[in-house]
């Protein structure tokens, strides 16, 4: 009889405290819209975003660090294309093909491979 009672009054006490709880509920997408230094915060965010996206756009090509690249690997393509160059003019190749720029070519013999003989035309011995 006691567990009952003790029971009875747990279930009592749960069932009010229950009753006494309140629940709400907010549209904050409505509220922000109407709230006017939302609008102007938002607005201010955008220009930011155009801004920053300006100073990206900037650093793309024809941007400095396109620059940068163009300054640095320029001088060390144009030694590659003299050697390929001089080395095409000496071996009388009518054609030299990069292979790692190329998805074409399926297989070339290692036998007609001339990267060794282009780094030595550079000077940088294997």
């Amino acid at each position: 009889m006691k567990k009952i009672f003790l029971s009875l009054a747990f279930a009592v006490i749960c069932t009010l405290a229950a009753s006494a709880q309140k629940f709400a509920l907010i549209d904050m997408e409505y509220i922000l819209k109407n709230v006017p230094s939302y609008e102007m915060a938002n607005e201010q965010l955008n220009q930011l975003s155009q801004r920053w996206q300006k100073e990206v756009e900037a650093v793309s090509p024809e941007g400095e660090l396109y620059k940068k690249r163009q300054t640095l690997m320029k001088p060390i393509q144009d030694d590659i294309y003299n050697a390929v160059k001089k080395l095409s003019e000496e071996r009388g190749y009518q054609a030299i093909f990069d292979r790692a720029s190329s998805a074409n070519i399926i297989y070339a013999s290692p036998r007609i491979d001339v990267s060794n003989e282009v780094l030595a035309k550079l000077g940088y011995a294997n």
